[in-house]
């Protein structure tokens, strides 16, 4: 019969108890090592329970004592999106040394559906949760309204709330990417932006606005769009963009997704704009795509890293670690106007 057949069942206490001839509370005492059960006994439960195939259901045991789960929850976009994809696996990787494991949710840059998800972990009593807020305030997750669980913010800052925060230099990283622009000849610049309600890309649009201010080119926002949250809509932008009277000369896209939905627009076209992305992406050598790079994993091994921490007692003021984001030219930032 195939195990994943409805009639298969897993074996239970009760079989194992039966099995090794004695009563179902000294079958649950002696595979849970607790003290006053034979020796003989106990190892005739264990062969017992050896023979049908029977696992403890530790979590269940844990949450019976009061105690915790083994289980980190982590709160994030879209795990399709290869940001958050490395950021989870940096976490994973980071966590399984502590013996503890990930758990992963999308709040599909959902307020409410991110607070659903915070009580979801909480009635399942996680260690810790690692968010990527999707906006509003996060007054609501004081730690004496978490039940004292450790919580640490990736991506993007609290608000509202002192807490542990991994971040990227996303203005340092814009910054940087527009005074390369500036500094090819570039005056239209475009600057296409995901949901500007987020901390992450709101510094990215500031530092690239300082940019543009200290470089006296104060007509840059008319080519600022923002808001733009897929590829497919940041195909449908660029390409509004390109068909302007004065089209931008260059283009920096806030996130990975955006730089793919510009690549299809310029791929073909004789003389492209400059393209500069934030955020690398797995090809972006091999297509000669222009980036800011950050250490995704990173991010998410130093907020696994704090959550641990926590988890062991620390009781220091809120950390804020910074991940650096730096311009690695590949050639497609680097056409002239």
């Amino acid at each position: 019969m195939p195990a994943d057949d409805p009639a298969v069942r897993l074996p239970t206490l009760s079989q194992v108890a039966a099995l090794a001839g004695v009563s179902l509370k000294t079958a649950s005492r002696a595979l849970n090592g607790e003290p006053n059960v034979a020796e003989e006994t106990g190892q005739r439960v264990r062969a017992a329970a050896e023979q049908l195939g029977y696992r403890l259901n530790g979590l269940a045991r844990e949450l019976r004592r009061g105690g915790r789960s083994a289980m980190v929850g982590l709160i994030s976009g879209d795990l399709a999106n290869p940001f958050y994809s490395a950021v989870a696996s940096g976490a994973e990787r980071e966590l399984r040394r502590h013996g503890l494991l990930l758990v992963t949710a999308n709040n599909d840059e959902n307020v409410t559906q991110e607070r659903q998800l915070v009580d979801v972990f909480l009635e399942r009593r996680v260690r810790a949760l690692l968010i990527v807020p999707s906006g509003g305030g996060q007054e609501y997750l004081a730690r004496d309204d978490t039940g004292g669980v450790p919580v640490v913010f990736l991506d993007r800052p609290p608000q509202g709330l002192a807490a542990d925060s991994v971040l990227i230099d996303n203005e340092g990283g814009a910054r940087a990417a527009a005074e390369h622009l500036l500094a090819g000849g570039h005056r239209r610049i475009a600057l296409v932006a995901d949901l500007a309600r987020t901390a992450s890309q709101r510094a990215r649009i500031d530092g690239f606005a300082a940019a543009m201010r200290r470089a006296g080119n104060p007509d840059w926002d008319r080519y600022l769009r923002t808001d733009v949250h897929d590829a497919a809509t940041a195909e449908r932008t660029i390409g509004a963009l390109l068909a302007l009277d004065e089209p931008p000369t260059a283009i920096f896209t806030t996130n990975n997704r955006l730089t793919t939905g510009a690549l299809r627009v310029l791929a073909g076209r004789p003389r492209p704009p400059a393209l500069v992305g934030f955020d690398d992406f797995e090809l972006a050598d091999v297509v000669g795509t222009t980036v800011v790079a950050h250490d995704m994993v990173a991010l998410g091994r130093e907020a696994a890293r704090l959550a641990c921490a926590r988890i062991s007692g620390h009781a220091g003021p809120p950390q804020t670690v910074v991940i650096p984001a730096s311009l690695i030219p590949r050639g497609s930032g680097e056409i002239a106007p």
